[in-house]
């Protein structure tokens, strides 16, 4: 077993060193969320419009795949300079970018900045596990959720304004002022892993896990959207994301130093953790992603005044994170908050599937409220868990998990909702919608240039083939609620340094791995 990465810090330091992370954080999430209100004036001026869905792919993949392998890394080598490589990656990417004077060379630079993407958010997690106990992180991992919850509405109001006011290339380069400062304030105050020591990097563990990432998220996200769900093209990604899965347990069986270590699947709380965020991903994404359709079609707002709109979400999720995160270090216990949470994520889910044209906003408002409020506390809680559940050694790639996993939900749940949309408009429209169109040429310019009477009826259709979406979302939330009764929960350690519950599960699930018997996790 490899050393654990222990960059330890003064404690005056340790506030500067969250506010990085937090940064970090932040960075990391805007990556993901200000390009979706410029790409249109990126298209306009670049031109490949048949490539517009890849700037937002490419980030998406690069930043998955890399999620496990940053989180090893970490282990293996310190967060710091993980963190510091991640930030430089990023920033370069960014840069890239700003600079890109075609489509391609966007999407080559999209890719770039999402290979360090990935690393800001798992690494910059895994720093808070090495300076603070993790009956303190609870708060520490709300204020994190908040974070997420302002880009989710901040990044596409931002990239609105940015692009409106001024030319689309700041909306990378205003990453640049924001990551040197982290950078900075990282290299001043975080120590360097001390340990210098061998390490067997598993780099054919590393190429199986990068390609079949790369495969599973390619099928996920261009599937029922470029390709047919039954075409060859994803049936062949599908067929090599299940044989390169395979290859890459059997390898990881047998490495002295997996990228991922199997026995983490053993261990109750990493397991049901990431099947919940994987649920609720899904649900969380797609909920992201069709409500603002439905504000801007249905509706009749801007681009602009639909992020607006999704204010109460934001302010649900920050407020249920802040809440859930304080609860956590004041009980030091964590269980009951993602089962408060996920039911009532599935009351909102469920009264958004039942949403007319005619729906006041301030019911709308209170809807997304709800759905805000039962998203919040599972990634925070969920990241807080298994740190505490996971031995020292384990706790970056534990934490990539999380992210991992909750990234992999969402890519799904925006494939399948968008399947289940498309399918529900074009049995509902019938021949009424122009020949060649589909939920990509589903638009306001397109409505308006229908008549007073066919638009009554496109929008009636578009507002019930969404009930479908999150009803199905709604489902998911479910299977999160019910999931999280099969949680153990260990109580969270006041200590920094030993963590004995951590340690127990750690040698029991060795023991069993050892005796080659199944571990009763």
């Amino acid at each position: 077993m490899a050393t654990p990465a222990q960059p330890e810090a003064a404690p005056t330091s340790v506030p500067l060193i969250i506010g990085a992370v937090a940064v970090t954080l932040l960075l990391a999430s805007l990556g993901q969320t200000i390009v979706s209100t410029a790409l249109p004036v990126i298209v306009g001026e670049l031109g490949g419009l048949e490539h517009l869905t890849w700037v937002v792919i490419a980030y998406l993949l690069s930043s998955t795949v890399v999620a496990p392998i940053y989180g090893k890394l970490g282990d293996l080598y310190g967060r710091k300079i993980v963190l510091q490589v991640a930030i430089v990656v990023f920033l370069g990417g960014a840069l890239l970018s700003a600079l890109a004077n075609s489509m391609t060379f966007l999407i080559i630079a999209r890719a770039i900045q999402g290979l360090g993407g990935g690393g800001l958010m798992v690494v910059a997690m895994a720093v808070v596990a090495d300076v603070i106990p993790p009956r303190q992180r609870g708060k520490i991992q709300g204020v994190f959720g908040a974070v997420f919850g302002v880009s989710t509405v901040a990044g596409p109001l931002l990239g609105g304004f940015i692009v409106e006011h001024s030319s689309w290339q700041w909306i990378f380069l205003i990453n640049l002022p924001l990551g040197i400062l982290a950078l900075v304030v990282i290299g001043l105050v975080l120590k360097p892993n001390p340990n210098r020591i061998s390490h067997k990097v598993d780099y054919l563990g590393f190429a199986l896990l990068t390609a079949d990432l790369s495969a599973f998220v390619l099928a996920t996200s261009l599937g029922g959207i470029t390709f047919a769900w039954t075409s060859p093209e994803i049936i062949s990604l599908v067929t090599a994301a299940v044989l390169l899965l395979a290859g890459f347990a059997f390898v990881e069986a047998r490495a002295a130093e997996p990228v991922l270590p199997l026995p983490l699947f053993r261990n109750n709380t990493f397991l049901v953790t990431n099947a919940v965020g994987f649920l609720v991903g899904m649900a969380m994404f797609g909920s992201i992603t069709f409500l603002p359709m439905y504000l801007q079609l249905a509706k009749g707002v801007s681009p602009t005044n639909s992020a607006l709109q999704l204010v109460p979400m934001m302010v649900g999720l920050i407020g249920a994170s802040t809440l859930s995160g304080f609860l956590m270090s004041r009980t030091g216990r964590y269980r009951f908050l993602p089962m408060i949470s996920t039911a009532v994520l599935v009351v909102g889910l469920v009264l958004l599937a039942n949403m007319q044209l005619d729906t006041p906003d301030w019911q709308v408002a209170i809807y997304m409220l709800l759905v805000g409020a039962g998203i919040g506390p599972v990634n925070s809680t969920g990241v807080t868990a298994t740190q505490n559940a996971v031995p020292r050694p384990l706790v970056g790639v534990a934490t990539a998990g999380n992210t991992l996993f909750r990234q992999i939900g969402g890519s799904i749940g925006v494939s399948v909702f968008g399947a289940i949309f498309a399918s529900g408009l074009a049995s509902r429209l019938g021949g009424l919608m122009p020949e060649g169109s589909g939920v990509g040429a589903f638009n306001a310019q397109m409505l308006a240039a229908l008549p007073e009477e066919s638009r009554q009826t496109v929008l009636e259709a578009f507002a019930q083939a969404l009930h479908p979406v999150f009803y199905t979302a709604a489902v998911a939330a479910f299977l999160a609620f019910v999931l999280v009764f099969f949680l153990r929960e260990l109580p969270l350690a006041t200590t920094l340094r030993h963590e004995p519950e951590a340690e127990i599960e750690a040698e029991e699930a060795g023991a069993a791995a050892a005796a080659g018997s199944p571990a009763g996790r």
